[in-house]
């Protein structure tokens, strides 16, 4: 290129800055204006998203009068730039990715020409803790040409995260909301008429104490529902799930919009979380596994045999109310919209805001095109194109203004006063950090299948079985001293008894780990399959130790059918069993399909019957990763 020619384009490459700045200051001052008037203090987290520098509660005050966002026009080129196009990868976490995916494909729609170049950009998923935890680090398991310019997590507290897991040197400071969804406690509806809350905002404390009264529906002339049954995420996968420990932190503490450090330090604080967690039937990676389940229930008789209520996003409870559902946060089916609506209930003490900031990332794979390039992006989510996007998909845009129809279907109220920011670093750093002490305790069996096609090897030139174990060994970091972890494993030499069997009884890991850890080193391939009887001897038996006081549950790797020299218990007979358990001392099975050769739907039905949820490793070498997330629900 000639000097007379690079001259004036890197004017225009200057002018499109400003162009840009300009823009998206524009749109965060009116932000700031409509928000203070209606939203109060959640509107430094939708302008900018939230600064992980600075505490909430130390966030200087800001006054301005209220008027609306008029959001400016897209702008793309008279024609495309010149390829080969800089490629923007977009992260997005699991909840938020629909609407992420739909933006990326009406910027790609336009021809776009950023520095003489065209740009693709392209939308990837991941849970939010887990891609908190690869920002930080600068995504090392990925080429540097796949690592995302651009992420949008559904929260800013995860950019504080990121930012103190990695020293700041990644993730910039600040985010730029694209959009927003309040985090909700969701009802079926003739529960939330039950208990008054569809009409009278009921407090956190008045939530908690619900789901630690054994009696509150049959108080209340229903007993057909059990007991009060209250459903969370983890607070170190999801968004929903931090907000729910920041309102057990804040209710404890007695105020949610003002919770400190301190606060949660204090012993007498922690001791009333920790009887808030017991409450917890067990906990989900994202509320797109709680809600799945709820259908299932539905399905099989009523959604309150599996929850009475569930904090989750408002997009949520729009995606479960039309009749959309994922199994596993990723694959969504569509079916007729349930019978039995969801009803989103705002509590009165306050109720966190999913912020969706977006943020270029600053790692040293991020070059000066691509920034270029994933800045543009961020303009186009602000314009008048972008935010029709947004709340067609079941958001609120930068005014918190809904899609008449998502309000209608989703039963979302208009702005009620309490929508709160998330807190700033060190809080999130202090709940994260609190939480393995308050959570509740587990009682969990690994059941490892041990047959002979075990044996066999992957692609990484292991045996499944050594790939397996190696999984169970990473997944017991995840257990600290007070947890009862143990381990059996199945299989049988012709028409004899199942063999090993239990090899580490269900014990206190912080006593028992090396024998664990030993145990599970000489696991070797047998011979048959007996699944069935497998899965209900040891359940059976874990029944039998049922405490409600924690997380009682059986993790079931298997990588094939069930095959047995003699006929023993059939699958019907099994999965009649489990729910017969089920109903009074309730232990979850959550299945592990292993290999191609699983028995995918019996491993399905099993963790259905007993509430739990199926995790997909058929694809043996992310049996790792695919366990490590399993065991998030402890």
């Amino acid at each position: 290129m000639s000097a007379d020619a690079s001259g004036p384009r890197r004017e225009r490459r200057r002018l499109r800055r400003v162009r840009r700045r300009r823009t998206a200051l524009a749109i965060a001052a009116g932000i700031a204006l409509v928000l203070i008037a209606t939203g109060g203090a959640v509107a430094a987290v939708i302008m900018n998203g939230q600064d992980p520098s600075v505490d909430a509660q130390d966030a200087p005050e800001t006054t301005a009068a209220a008027e609306p966002v008029v959001f400016p026009e897209d702008e793309p080129a008279a024609a495309a730039g010149a390829q080969p196009c800089t490629t923007v990868t977009v992260l997005s976490s699991l909840e938020n990715f629909e609407m992420v995916s739909r933006l990326v494909e009406g910027y790609n729609a336009q021809p776009r020409d950023i520095d003489g170049s065209c740009v693709t950009v392209v939308a990837t998923t991941d849970k939010s803790g887990l891609a908190a935890e690869d920002a930080a680090g600068g995504f090392p398991e990925l080429p540097a040409d796949q690592r995302p310019v651009v992420w949008i997590p559904d929260a800013s507290s995860w950019l504080a995260t990121a930012r103190t897991l990695g020293g700041g040197v990644n993730v910039p400071a600040e985010g730029t909301s694209i959009g927003s969804s309040d985090i909700v406690l969701a009802m079926p509806a003739a529960l939330a008429a039950a208990i008054g809350w569809d009409e009278e905002r009921p407090s956190w404390s008045d939530v908690f104490a619900a789901a630690e009264d054994s009696e509150a529906w049959n108080d209340l002339g229903h007993p057909e529902w059990g007991e009060f049954k209250l459903g969370k995420t983890s607070p170190l996968i999801a968004s929903s799930g931090e907000a729910a420990l920041l309102a057990s932190y804040g209710s404890a503490a007695g105020s949610i919009a003002e919770l400190t450090v301190e606060q949660i330090r204090d012993d007498g604080v922690t001791e009333e979380v920790r009887q808030h967690e017991l409450s917890t039937s067990h906990y989900m990676a994202t509320p797109e596994h709680f809600l799945w389940h709820a259908r299932q229930s539905e399905d099989k008789g009523s959604v309150a045999d599996f929850l009475s209520a569930v904090i989750v996003d408002e997009k949520s409870v729009w995606d479960y109310n039309r009749g959309v559902t994922s199994r596993d946060g990723l694959t969504r089916v569509a079916s007729e919209p349930p019978a039995e609506q969801l009803v989103p209930i705002y509590p009165s003490d306050g109720f966190f805001v999913a912020d969706n900031p977006a943020v270029v990332l600053a790692g040293s794979w991020v070059d000066e095109a691509e920034t270029a390039a994933g800045e543009d992006f961020l303009r186009f989510t602000g314009t008048k194109q972008g935010q029709q996007i947004v709340r067609e998909s079941g958001y609120r845009d930068l005014n918190r203004a809904f899609d008449p129809l998502v309000a209608e279907v989703g039963r979302l109220a208009d702005d009620l006063s309490g929508a709160l920011p998330f807190p700033g670093t060190k809080v999130i750093r202090a709940t994260h950090e609190a939480f393995p002490e308050v959570r509740k305790r587990a009682a969990v069996l690994f059941l490892v299948d041990v047959s002979g096609s075990m044996e066999e090897p992957i692609t990484t030139g292991a045996s499944k079985l050594a790939a397996a174990k190696d999984a169970i060994t990473q997944a017991l970091g995840h257990f600290t001293a007070g947890d009862e972890v143990g381990l059996a494993a199945f299989s049988a030499v012709d028409d004899g008894p199942i063999s090993p069997g239990l090899v580490s009884p269900v014990a206190d890991i912080g006593d028992t780990r090396p024998d664990f850890l030993k145990a599970l080193g000489a696991l070797r391939p047998v011979e048959f399959t007996p699944l069935y009887a497998a899965v209900d001897e040891f359940t059976r038996q874990r029944a039998a130790d049922w405490n409600p006081d924690r997380i009682n549950a059986v993790v079931l790797l298997s990588d094939g059918k069930n095959e047995t020299f003699s006929p023993t218990i059939d699958a019907p007979q099994m999965l009649a069993n489990l729910g017969a358990l089920h109903h009074d001392t309730p232990v979850l099975v959550f299945t592990l399909a292993y290999g191609a050769d699983a028995d995918v739907a019996t491993l399905q039905s099993i963790s259905s019957a007993t509430g739990a949820h199926f995790y997909d490793a058929t694809d043996p070498t992310k049996v790792r990763d695919v366990l490590g997330d399993l065991v998030t629900s402890f």
